[in-house]
């Protein structure tokens, strides 16, 4: 009875039980949390161990899915974008930085340097640096920090979201006495946001010739996209093996983004090719559920074992990531809270960013024109940051974090 076909529909169950429940409470429970915690339950219980290998989903997910996915988020990065935002940009770098250094000074004091290796770029970023980190770990054969790679990833969102909508009503409220006092003119936001990518996209003013002319539309169907992707995902491989003098191999994972980047911006690749070619959803999945599979070695003595070091790497970062982020404000001449609000975008990215600016904004305001004040005062930063940190930055951090560990 029990076989491919079954271990496939179980998954498919446990991955839509955590997108109900972060539907329901408008993301402030992150699916990923849901499933996580479902899946650990269920191995502990009925749920076979072997589940997610038995439904096939790992060799696709665990090699051509993720690079796929690498190049794909390459073709939907907007230089043009990052360059109007470019102290959103700045803020959420030095926030990162911050994180970084502060987890490096303090955290050997208190827990294993290799949970702080593993734990730092999912809690700077998203799905990529999870996975990033979670294989290097078994790789380097440390079971218990492979887990708090994922484990990490899957909590961080608790902490970033109070925090950002503390931020942002503190923000807010600001910001509203200066409009109602006529000192800050409504400005509406341009463009509109990409409900995969979680990127603002501006309706073009005219067309922009790129280097490589496009395909015609009945010779670049879903294959010859997959095909494109899958000669850059190939070349990212490539490179990702050349050992470069005095710092040695940087991981396909980053070179996969670059050459991503470069191909749409000369026009080789599409932009935003994976949903273009109608994949994005089962990469996705298959994705997530390789990154699950690493919680089926995760023993209730496991678990216990990691909560307290996972805290206080949550902690000491954001601490680290806001005083950077103060400093960062004053030389910029930004507000500090909008500032620390971007950079906390990491510990959740897109759709929460854009779910807790649009909810502040709407509780916050009284007329339809306050609140188009305000979205247009913090939406933008708020998905350029997600967008700087979980798409771009955090991908690079996994990248050298990788070889990293003792």
């Amino acid at each position: 009875m029990y076989n491919f076909a079954l271990a496939f529909v179980v998954c498919c169950i446990v991955y839509l039980i955590g997108e109900a429940v972060s539907n329901i409470t408008k993301a402030w429970i992150p699916s990923v949390f849901v499933t996580a915690a479902v899946l650990i339950v269920g191995y502990w219980t009925i749920i076979p161990k072997t589940l997610i290998t038995d439904s096939a989903l790992i060799p696709f997910g665990s090699t051509t899915g993720i690079y796929l996915l690498l190049v794909h988020m390459g073709s939907i990065i907007s230089l043009k974008q990052l360059a109007e935002n470019w102290k959103t940009v700045v803020v959420c770098l030095l926030g990162l930085t911050g994180m970084c250094a502060f987890a490096f000074i303090f955290c050997p004091m208190l827990m294993d340097y290799n949970l702080i290796i593993a734990g730092l770029p999912p809690l700077t970023g998203g799905i990529v640096a999870a996975t990033t980190m979670m294989e290097a770990a078994e790789k380097a054969g440390l079971q218990e920090a492979a887990v708090f790679a994922i484990v990490m990833y899957c909590m961080q969102g608790f902490a970033g979201y109070p925090l950002t909508a503390i931020c942002l009503q503190l923000e807010g409220k600001a910001k509203l006495k200066e409009f109602r006092a006529g000192k800050m003119a409504a400005q509406a936001v341009e463009g509109t946001i990409d409900a995969d990518s979680g990127n603002l996209v501006k309706a073009p003013t005219k067309a922009v010739k790129k280097l490589v002319p496009p395909l015609p539309d009945k010779w670049n169907n879903n294959v010859m996209i997959f095909l494109k992707m899958g000669i850059l995902a190939w070349i990212a491989t490539q490179i990702g093996s050349i050992q470069f003098p005095y710092i040695g191999a940087i991981s396909g994972a980053v070179w996969a983004l670059l050459v991503g980047i470069f191909a749409t911006a000369i026009g080789l690749l599409d932009e935003n090719a994976l949903n273009k070619s109608n994949s994005y959803g089962i990469v996705m999945f298959a994705l997530m559920m390789y990154v699950f599979d690493g919680l089926n070695m995760c023993t209730p003595e496991m678990l216990l074992s990691i909560i307290v070091p996972m805290i206080e790497l949550i902690v000491i970062g954001v601490v680290g990531m806001g005083l950077f982020c103060f400093v960062g404000a004053k030389i910029l001449k930004m507000s500090f809270k909008l500032a620390f609000a971007t950079a906390l975008t990491a510990l959740y990215g897109f759709p929460p960013n854009a779910i807790i600016t649009e909810n502040t904004c709407t509780a916050l305001a009284e007329t339809p024109e306050e609140k188009e004040a305000l979205m247009g005062h913090m939406f933008t930063p708020m998905i350029v940051g997600g967008f700087t940190t979980v798409t771009i930055t955090s991908v690079i951090i996994a990248g050298v974090f990788t070889g990293m560990f003792v």
